[in-house]
């Protein structure tokens, strides 16, 4: 399965840990959203769209990225960290992947370390994380993606 998994990670790079944790899988493209580049996400099998928690919401960058270039029908799955709270977390990619009928093949989430805002003030919050067992979730939810996907695909 050829995937690639589209993302803005800046804070303190916590989603980007999960992602290079699900791309030691194989066959994982990561595609930095905010890096000028031409994007042919029609040539994979799957797509992956991943944003910390910004205001409890995806990042604006990747949810225009995925409004611009997410191809018509693709299944897609989610993934994302937040400090505090998911808040409506994936909400605004998954109307988009609707809008497009890509199927949700899941969405994972986990805490990572938070220094923004009043968090800085007390040290941040969820400290050490993404910690060893967030990455494993994150590559055994991969992993899942995969198997179901190529359950289907031999269907």
């Amino acid at each position: 399965m050829k995937t690639a998994i589209c993302y803005y990670s800046r804070h303190h790079g916590n989603t980007r840990k999960l992602l290079e944790a699900m791309a030691r899988e194989g066959g994982v493209d990561l595609i930095d959203v905010t890096v000028r580049q031409a994007v042919r996400l029609e040539e994979y099998d799957c797509i992956g769209i991943a944003s910390g928690i910004y205001a409890f919401a995806f990042h604006k960058a990747v949810v225009e990225f995925a409004r611009q270039y997410l191809p018509e029908g693709k299944p897609v799955f989610f993934v994302y960290t937040y400090g505090g709270t998911k808040g409506t977390g994936a909400k605004a990619v998954a109307q988009i992947a609707a809008e497009k009928n890509c199927k949700v093949l899941g969405e994972f989430g986990c805490t990572g370390y938070n220094t923004f805002g009043p968090f800085k003030l007390v040290g941040g919050s969820a400290k050490g994380h993404p910690d060893a067992q967030d990455l494993e979730n994150a590559r055994n939810f991969y992993r899942s993606i995969q198997k179901s996907f190529d359950a289907k695909r031999q269907k």
